[in-house]
């Protein structure tokens, strides 16, 4: 582009949010040269070489299986694998990696010791957003990385705009209060950007204040906080995956009580692609919250792959 240089690079992401970064800057992700096991967008970048496997085969585990299998991982070490192999014979110019989760991806210190045994030393970018805004600002970071940082400003500005039309919309209407659960069994509140997100769709997050890291909560305390509306978001669960498991809180004492349950406000959301991937999607996650949360000002549904209102019906065991 003009007055800036784009560099060509080889980019190793340990991130699935950085992948997505790295499209959203670039416009592509051609620069990709391995992701993780993990990464599943932009399409086709699940056929790059792997770098890294998970010690929990997830797919075959309930929520309180992989609960107890993390927490025991967590104890004798890292959660993931990272081959370090592939990684120096991939010979990437920049490594993307995160500080803030061991349970998101590999963690940072086996990342430093991966990269210090390499023979040519790539550049290690940390991403470690807490914040709706720490994440685009990390979005910029990585465009201003592959020489793109004029063009990835344009395309915050237009997403900080999106923001700005949701909270405008928004603004006056009641607040409905709003209980968002990362995990089912054990349930976990929401933390980091999420309660930002609930604030700027227009309602006020019962769980978890902005910032605030995500937290193992009690059954009572979701009950007892009587949310209007329950937005079921578990960790790199989408809808499909998540709707398996919906019983686990329907079989809850109290659980008909809930305002949000009385009243047929329960929704299932698509938490991998627009909730607890801090990536630019998550702006979609704000679009689709303002949808549940203020419906007549936002009078289109959800699509139902993104969100999906949970019927009582559904709460049979599947």
């Amino acid at each position: 582009m003009e007055g800036e240089k784009v560099r060509s690079m080889r980019i190793a992401s340990l991130l699935p949010s950085a992948t997505e970064m790295v499209h959203f800057a670039a416009g592509d992700a051609s620069s990709l040269v391995g992701v993780t096991h993990e990464c599943d967008f932009p399409k086709g970048v699940e056929s790059l070489p792997k770098l890294t496997a998970s010690k929990i085969n997830h797919h075959e585990m309930t929520s309180s299986e992989i609960d107890e299998a993390v927490g025991n991982l967590s104890d004798s070490g890292s959660i993931y694998a990272l081959d370090a192999r592939l990684l120096e014979e991939l010979s990437p110019d920049l490594v993307v990696t995160q500080g803030l989760c061991e349970v998101c991806a590999v963690s940072e210190s086996v990342v430093e010791r991966a990269v210090s045994g390499m023979e040519v030393r790539p550049d290690v970018l940390s991403l470690n957003p807490t914040s709706l805004d720490g994440v685009l600002e990390d979005s910029m970071r990585v465009g201003d990385a592959l020489g793109r940082g004029d063009e990835t400003r344009r395309k915050i500005a237009s997403l900080r705009e999106r923001l700005d039309h949701v909270e405008k919309t928004v603004a006056g209407k009641d607040r409905p209060r709003v209980g968002c659960v990362e995990w089912l069994d054990p349930p976990f509140s929401a933390g980091h950007w999420v309660p930002e997100m609930v604030e700027i769709a227009g309602g006020g997050d019962v769980f978890a204040r902005p910032g605030e890291a995500s937290r193992r909560m009690e059954w009572s305390e979701v009950a007892d906080s009587s949310p209007d509306i329950l937005v079921l978001m578990p960790c790199g669960f989408d809808v499909e995956r998540t709707m398996e498991e919906v019983h686990i809180l329907a079989e809850k004492p109290g659980w008909k009580d809930i305002p949000a349950v009385k009243n047929g406000r329960v929704w299932v959301v698509d938490a991998n692609s627009y909730f607890s991937r801090p990536a630019p999607r998550i702006v979609d996650g704000v679009e689709i919250l303002a949808k549940i949360l203020h419906p007549d000002a936002f009078p289109e549904a959800p699509d139902s792959k993104d969100a999906l209102r949970f019927a009582p019906e559904r709460a049979a065991r599947r």
